[in-house]
């Protein structure tokens, strides 16, 4: 079940916006039954694959003798999961990583599937310690690219702007696991009496020391908007970074602040309780989606300072800074390097 979940949500991904929440969460609904385990390794399936996709295909295509863009969309999912967790997952028994792919084939519409599918998992299985890989000394580009799973061009900007060794170590820590924050809502409660809930609701966590409001999350029984304390609004999950950005604003009471790029309005109801709900702050985004979940976020926190308007700030900046603003926050799209990981 949770291969095949997996594999639901890897099929998806070109159809659905924010597809690994959606169509994981739309299955874990359909199978209320299924435990905290398997919805766990379901979700790290899916983020193992996206996260070494590069380097799974490169094995993928060392292991067949046909063209790799000849390998449809559902065949390939199934052979990168197998190979995920056969090269990258500990746990796993190569035979069951094969074993399950196999199934899974075996559901697909075409015939003789199963066949393709278990003869390339067990010729990947039987040449695993034998595989070859770029030469470090060689090509260094393609070196780094197909060992951490990057595209070619970013790797060879990095060279270029940092070289070789320190691009290797951007591109080893851009692999590491995130660490999971969430922000107290202070205005509904403080960090350590919501940590005491947390914990009592079977929650892993700790306070940050870094930033006042942080809590750090280890582990989970299930997912975080589903906690009681969630909907009383009592948090918001936000990583430290971003809780950091508002306290170097430091919007006070009764101040009016502009967010340009709100989004989903992290940083914007992060600002209002710095602000005691006191004051003004207009919300600002060019996507309605976000801005509905800015509206939503503010109800849940409590929140009444907040207008949350659809405008872009590129074309609107005049009439936007009709009224005076005594802080201006803008979180600028950007290529996302530095939160890659």
């Amino acid at each position: 079940m949770p291969r095949n979940i997996a594999l639901t949500a890897l099929n998806n991904r070109e159809n659905i916006l924010g597809f690994q929440e959606r169509t994981l969460e739309g299955a874990f609904d359909n199978n209320p039954r299924l435990d905290q385990r398997d919805r766990a390794f379901s979700l790290h399936l899916v983020q193992g694959v996206l996260r070494w996709q590069i380097r799974i295909d490169w094995i993928i295509k060392q292991s067949v003798r046909f063209p790799f863009a000849n390998i449809e969309l559902p065949i390939l999912n199934i052979l990168r999961l197998a190979v995920y967790q056969i090269f990258l997952m500990d746990r796993v028994p190569e035979s069951a990583a094969v074993n399950e792919a196999v199934k899974q084939a075996g559901k697909l519409p075409k015939k003789n599937l199963r066949g393709v599918v278990n003869g390339i998992l067990r010729n990947i299985c039987r040449k695993k310690g034998e595989m070859v890989f770029p030469d470090a000394d060689r090509d260094p580009a393609l070196y780094l690219a197909i060992t951490y799973a990057y595209p070619m061009w970013l790797v060879k900007q990095w060279i270029r702007e940092h070289g070789v060794g320190e691009a290797e170590k951007m591109l080893r820590a851009g692999n590491d696991i995130p660490r999971l924050f969430i922000r107290t809502n202070t205005l509904g409660t403080t960090r350590e009496k919501l940590l005491e809930i947390l914990r009592e609701e079977g929650i892993d966590c700790s306070l940050d020391l870094r930033c006042p409001e942080a809590i750090e999350i280890a582990r989970l029984k299930g997912p975080l908007h589903k906690l009681q304390a969630f909907h009383q609004g009592l948090f918001q999950v936000q990583s430290r970074p971003a809780q950091i950005c508002s306290h170097l604003l430091f919007p006070e009471s009764g101040e009016s602040v502009l967010d340009v790029c709100a989004g989903f309005g992290g940083k914007s109801t992060h600002m209002a309780a710095l602000m005691k709900d006191r004051g003004f702050i207009l919300g600002v985004d060019t996507n309605r989606e976000r801005i509905q979940g800015l509206i939503h976020s503010t109800g849940r926190l409590g929140i009444g300072t907040i207008m949350p308007i659809i405008a872009d700030a590129t074309r609107s900046l005049h009439r936007l800074l009709k009224r005076p603003f005594q802080k201006i926050l803008v979180d600028a799209p950007c290529s996302g390097l530095g939160v890659i990981s």
